[in-house]
């Protein structure tokens, strides 16, 4: 399948953006590999909300329109399973029960609180940052933070049974395709300062650790252990960076 039929594939499944082209969605595990490249889309249409808003508003609430736009982009798909993923651990107890959680379509509290502090978080963080450096950050952040499901991808096995109507569409990266990917996501880093590379760390760090807990606890990961894993890692890449740059 041709490189840019993929891409146009993955951008059509995880944002709402329209595709012209007609999409073969039999493709689609190997169009995962595209989503730093979609994080790039998702992130150059943030940043510019981002920018035209601090124009009118203050920067708090400019950056809340850009979070309103980012979910609109991508129908909450990350979120979706982050709110799963606190739902499941939070009040399950055993892999069963973990996994049947997260398979409810309702949210519940751990759901709930746990949206509601993530997001609390991210406005803070970005409120609190330079008009010119947020744009930037938030570009990064969502190209960085679409590469940790990747990883756990090519870690982990799927941990729901064959008959789960997502695992035909489970993909394991090979090293070569993950490095491409990495290259991909950590491309945008050039538009910060150099010390703001040490942001990665944490990133992989805490995603290692994710990825752990989730195999101790379901033997595997799911759909929305990748979401999760996405939203986790563009949290803690906005916490090293503003911590970072007290030092720029």
């Amino acid at each position: 399948m041709p490189k840019l039929k993929q891409f146009l594939l993955a951008l059509s499944f995880y944002t709402r953006l329209p595709v012209l082209q007609s999409q073969d969605y039999t493709k689609l595990p190997q169009a995962v590999l595209y989503l730093p490249l979609v994080g790039w889309v998702v992130g150059s249409v943030t940043a510019a909300c981002f920018y035209l808003a601090d124009i009118l508003w203050p920067q708090e609430t400019s950056v809340i329109l850009a979070f309103i736009i980012a979910v609109f982009l991508t129908g909450a798909f990350h979120e979706d399973g982050f709110a799963d993923v606190c739902d499941g651990f939070g009040g399950g107890w055993g892999k069963h029960r973990i996994l049947e959680i997260m398979k409810d379509s309702s949210i519940g509290v751990y759901g709930i609180l746990g949206l509601l502090l993530l997001f609390l978080l991210k406005i803070s963080l970005l409120a609190d940052m330079l008009p010119a450096a947020a744009p930037l950050v938030l570009l990064t952040g969502n190209s960085i933070s679409r590469l940790p499901p990747l990883l756990l991808m090519q870690r982990y096995s799927y941990a729901r049974n064959n008959d789960s109507k997502s695992a035909g569409a489970v993909y394991q990266p090979n090293i070569q395709e993950l490095a491409v990917a990495a290259i991909t996501a950590f491309l945008p880093l050039i538009l910060l300062p150099a010390l703001c590379l040490l942001a990665i760390f944490p990133v992989l760090a805490v995603n290692w650790y994710l990825g752990r807990y989730f195999y101790r606890h379901i033997g595997g990961y799911t759909g929305d252990c990748l979401g999760a894993s996405q939203q986790i890692a563009e949290t803690v890449f906005y916490l090293s960076v503003s911590a970072l740059w007290t030092f720029i």
